[in-house]
């Protein structure tokens, strides 16, 4: 949606009113000119506003507001619930290698937290990474758009 016409319309609600009087009309002019960057910022308030509404209503996912430029998109997310532990990642045919130090005892925790999956440690290992990366992060990364939430 091109927010453009929404400016323009209330330009043009402004000129109307000032109909006939060439001094009213330049002065319309101006204040829509001088105003049009805070009208913008309003429209995207609301339509952010209506995309959280929106999202509190979904049994899963949200909605978001996806911006380029001046054009705005609402953009339904559906949650995706994490692959199953037998998938294979995607990666799978490149390794690297990654030393990773702790402490005993979380060692522990995470060998028998793979063992209750039945996943070897270095599976269960990358699948926790990435899951944590993905709802650490809070935002991803498509194309040239950057997806997520802002919150104020």
């Amino acid at each position: 949606m091109d927010t453009n016409e929404f400016l323009d319309a209330i330009r043009a609600d402004l000129q109307a009113v000032t109909a006939g009087d060439e001094t009213a009309a330049v002065v319309a002019e101006r204040l829509s000119r001088a105003l049009e960057s805070s009208l913008h910022l309003r429209l995207l308030d609301a339509m952010g506003q209506a995309a959280l509404e929106l999202s509190g209503q979904l049994p899963s996912g949200h909605v978001e507001v996806r911006l380029a430029g001046r054009d705005v998109h609402f953009v339904l997310v559906e949650t995706v619930a994490p692959p199953p532990a037998s998938t294979p990642a995607a990666d799978e045919g490149v390794a690297a290698r990654l030393t990773l130090r702790m402490a005993d005892a979380l060692k522990v925790r995470v060998e028998q937290a793979a063992c209750r999956e039945g996943l070897s440690t270095n599976a269960w290992l990358v699948r926790a990474v990435t899951l944590g990366l993905d709802q650490t992060l809070g935002c991803r990364r498509s194309g040239g758009h950057v997806t997520g939430f802002a919150q104020s």
